[in-house]
């Protein structure tokens, strides 16, 4: 169970011997923009290092969209962010479920799920595991809570998709963190990687603002035990300044 962090990509092995990480999540390209992602100049160290890699695709990506304009950009930034991710020794790529604009059928969404995981398939897959990532907020929303989750992968789990499980965004939407990860499971057959974050905000916000371990509103125990029970790499995704306290808080709890 590798613990670690994300963090900037400027220099991702020295923040990991900093923060005690054994895994790094990190962008290859603007979150906030389409720019094309390039393979990151630290990929052969981090792999001597045994630093394990996660890439996190841009925020803007939206695969469900209705829109042409933001779907098939989507379509291609994915393939091109997973080019890189391989060409960066990654273990997957984190992908946002996405989500369909108020009064559209969330029902659209989740077919152009299939069509864009079908088209793919036909051409041979991605060039690492995909990895869909529960969300926070919004009725038109994919990955929002597990029977948005349960719809999702009803169309689409033929093609094997991998699954990130992100703790605040859980809390956020409504779910209860006991026994989460046993019911998040059976609907998708899989924990690939956690996203391990406490919230500022409380349960049920639909607010996505991440904090600090000690410092949120999540019950720590309930976060550790999450952890003990995905027996997948964490990413703490939390507040840079607190980090290394965050992963060395579940190291000591977990007894890894």
């Amino acid at each position: 169970m590798p613990i670690g962090a994300h963090v900037d990509a400027d220099d991702p092995l020295g923040t990991a011997r900093e923060r005690g990480a054994e895994v790094v999540q990190f962008f290859l390209s603007d979150p906030q923009t389409w720019k094309s992602p390039t393979p990151h100049p630290q990929a052969a160290e981090l792999r001597a290092a045994g630093v394990a890699v996660f890439i996190h695709a841009p925020y803007v990506l939206n695969v469900a969209s209705t829109n042409n304009r933001i779907r098939i950009p989507s379509r291609k930034a994915v393939i091109a962010q997973a080019k890189a991710a391989a060409e960066t020794n990654a273990l997957g790529l984190i992908v946002h479920g996405g989500h369909v604009r108020q009064g559209e059928d969330p029902a659209v969404g989740v077919a152009n799920w299939h069509k864009f995981l079908s088209r793919q398939a036909a051409e041979g897959g991605f060039g690492v595991p995909v990895l869909i990532e529960n969300t926070a907020g919004g009725d038109g929303a994919m990955a929002r809570g597990l029977d948005a989750l349960d719809r999702l992968w009803d169309a689409i789990g033929e093609f094997d998709p991998g699954f990130c499980l992100d703790t605040c965004h859980a809390f956020a939407s409504g779910e209860d963190l006991v026994g989460l990860v046993e019911r998040a499971r059976a609907i998708t057959g899989r924990i690939d990687l956690v996203h391990l974050n406490s919230s500022r905000d409380a349960f049920g916000s639909s607010r996505d603002r991440h904090a600090n371990i000690a410092d949120g509103t999540i019950d720590a125990a309930q976060l550790v035990a999450v952890c003990a029970e995905a027996r997948a790499p964490v990413v703490v995704e939390t507040p840079a300044t607190g980090q290394a306290a965050d992963i060395s808080h579940l190291r000591r709890e977990l007894g890894v």
